[in-house]
């Protein structure tokens, strides 16, 4: 009965340390799958802590952008303001220059007339040219300037002029680069706001993801810890089977002793039968009495 409850015990240890395996293989891949997922889990998390800070930088950028584009536009305004003010300065120069062509009866712009005296000027000065010839241009600047004498508040007035319209010009041009530093500085803006939005939508699909993946990791963690669980079972019950066999391979020892030495007194008596008697001894009675001495 005892024989046949330790093969029983064998059979049992064999069944259990197979169990064992398997949960162990089955434990390492679950295990390898639970830190896979966090893996994923982390890497996603990282993902969108970088798009968060990139999305805090390009939005301090954006309106900071924003900001200079509104203080451009309402200097362009005050400029454009300006320039039509101005513009209204110069038509009023026109009609008083009407005005006075009229009053003086002056048939000829006085700022043609100006200007040709002063290329008249200039070609006495850079042409080569006889002396006849310079007295002619010199008698003619002299009947322009003759001219120029009775216009004299007009040609303040054309100066006036002058000087506006350059001022006109300046501002012009002013107005025309805060127009592009404006178109600029909105189409930066617009990138980096399109950025933002990229970026939001970005984020919205790595948290799914990044869901996905810890709850996949919470799934996998709780299967690690079940198997680990029935491991630690299987280990404790291969523990008390081993514990009973051992019990049973004592005892099978301790028997086993007994009858060797019992064989051992039941041929020590015979030996010292022979001997008594006068008996011849055989090798082996030597051997084991050889045996009983050590």
């Amino acid at each position: 009965m005892q024989e046949k409850e330790k093969n029983e015990l064998f059979r049992k240890l064999d069944d259990l340390r197979k169990e064992v395996s398997e949960l162990k293989a089955s434990l390492n891949q679950t295990d390898e799958q639970k830190e896979n997922w966090f893996r994923k889990k982390e890497e996603f998390s990282r993902r969108i802590s970088f798009l968060i800070k990139d999305i805090k930088e390009n939005r301090i950028k954006r309106n900071s952008l924003t900001s200079e584009v509104k203080k451009y536009k309402e200097k362009r305004k005050e400029l454009n303001d300006k320039i039509k003010n101005k513009i209204s300065d110069i038509k009023e120069f026109d009609s008083q220059e009407k005005e006075m062509l009229k009053k003086h009866n002056i048939k000829e712009n006085p700022s043609a007339i100006k200007e040709e005296i002063e290329r008249l000027e200039l070609k006495i000065q850079t042409d080569v040219i006889s002396f006849e010839k310079e007295k002619e241009i010199m008698k003619r600047i002299k009947g322009l300037k003759k001219k120029l004498e009775g216009t004299k508040e007009l040609n303040e007035m054309l100066n006036r002029k002058s000087s506006l319209s350059k001022e006109i010009d300046l501002m012009k041009d002013d107005a025309k680069n805060t127009h592009k530093k404006i178109q600029d500085m909105a189409k930066e803006s617009q990138v980096k706001h399109e950025m933002i939005i990229k970026s939001s939508k970005e984020i919205d699909e790595l948290k799914k993801k990044e869901e996905e993946a810890f709850h996949k990791f919470i799934e996998f963690k709780k299967k690690f810890n079940d198997v680990n669980d029935k491991l630690k079972d299987k280990l404790m019950e291969m523990n008390k089977v081993k514990e009973k066999l051992d019990v049973y391979l004592k005892e099978g020892k301790q028997r086993k002793k007994e009858r060797e030495e019992e064989m051992l007194r039941s041929r020590e008596n015979i030996i010292k039968e022979k001997i008594k008697k006068g008996g011849k001894l055989t090798t082996e009675d030597l051997l084991a009495f050889q045996n009983l001495k050590e």
